[in-house]
């Protein structure tokens, strides 16, 4: 390194040798996959939601449930409502029509229906969550990876100024700054995984809570015929507040 030869991520990159270029390669490499999974649930989640929205609005002012299985036998299913609605009503008429014809219809009507609610829930759950885990292990391992980046970088940079003979404050703290833009990288990348993942359960969360108060209202429909006249009857606009229902048993 020549006195007047400028320092910064430029010259930190064109002087790192092969470990050095492949960590920085792993943390552009998280730092895309964290976004693009960011962008892609962050848009599926505001789609989601509208759809949603759409489904509860017809689903509570429809006349019946003869109603609702027309509008979702014309529409289909685009949202998790209607998903756990289309299942619900298909499982209730099967059993009806068929009876226990098989091991998983066991029991009665209703111990038919709760399976049924139960698993499209597990379902839905499973889907929200897809995605979440590699979003955690970035933003758990970025940092680390940077920081590897950084002792690495120090230690070359500390070979070379003892090989070259000049300890001098000027001579080392370049070459020594210089390495810490690897740590500095590894938090850009974790930072926002980290927020990513902190925003996307939180939402998923609010989701499933309003989906299992609606799973209660649903199974009351169908297993009874009417609704709870009580115990807010609307449960998806108060913020989905769970309940003991049979559907969660």
């Amino acid at each position: 390194m020549t006195p007047n030869e400028p320092m910064g991520f430029a010259h930190f990159i064109a002087q790192s040798d092969v470990v050095g270029k492949t960590l920085l390669a792993i943390l552009v490499l998280m730092s895309a996959v964290s976004w693009y999974l960011i962008v892609l649930k962050g848009i599926t989640q505001y789609v989601r939601k509208r759809r949603s929205e759409q489904f509860l609005t017809f689903f509570w002012n429809a006349s019946s449930l003869d109603a609702v299985r027309d509008e979702i036998s014309t529409h289909g299913v685009h949202d998790p409502f209607a998903h756990l609605t289309s299942h619900a009503m298909h499982a209730q008429a099967h059993h009806a029509k068929y009876g226990a014809a098989k091991l998983e219809e066991a029991g009665g009507a209703q111990d038919f229906l709760t399976r049924t609610i139960k698993k499209v829930l597990d379902e839905e759950t499973t889907r929200l969550e897809n995605g979440l885990t590699v979003l955690a292990t970035i933003g758990a391992t970025a940092p680390f990876v940077g920081l590897f980046g950084t002792v690495w970088g120090v230690y070359h940079a500390l070979i070379a100024i003892g090989m070259s003979g000049a300890g001098t404050l000027d001579k080392v703290a370049g070459p020594v700054g210089e390495a810490l833009i690897m740590t500095g990288i590894g938090l850009a990348v974790a930072i926002p995984a980290v927020m990513g993942y902190n925003w996307l359960t939180r939402s998923n969360r609010v989701l499933t809570a309003k989906l299992d108060a609606f799973a209660f209202e649903l199974f009351t429909f169908l297993s009874l015929g009417q609704s709870l006249q009580g115990d807010n009857v609307r449960p998806l606009s108060t913020g989905g507040a769970q309940r003991n229902r049979p559907a969660a048993a």
